[in-house]
C-alpha cells in the first residue's frame, strides 16, 4: 500500500505532540481542552443523534 504523505505528516505531528506529554493520554488531553478554550474561533457543539433502526445483540 502506497504511503500517503498526508497521513504521514499528521502522524508525525500527532506523535510530537504525544512525547511532549511522555504519551500520558489525561495531559494530552488537559492539554488539548486549553488550546480548545483559549482559540479564538468559534465552538459549535451539535447534539448527538439518535440511530434509527439500530439492532442490539
Amino acid at each position: 500500500m502506497k504511503k500517503d504523505p498526508i497521513v504521514e505528516e499528521v502522524r508525525q505531528a500527532r506523535n510530537a505532540h504525544a512525547a511532549k506529554f511522555n504519551y500520558d493520554l489525561k495531559a494530552i488531553c488537559k492539554d488539548l481542552k486549553t488550546k480548545e478554550t483559549d482559540c479564538d474561533h468559534p465552538l459549535v457543539s451539535f447534539p448527538p443523534k439518535l440511530l434509527s433502526n439500530v439492532t442490539r445483540s
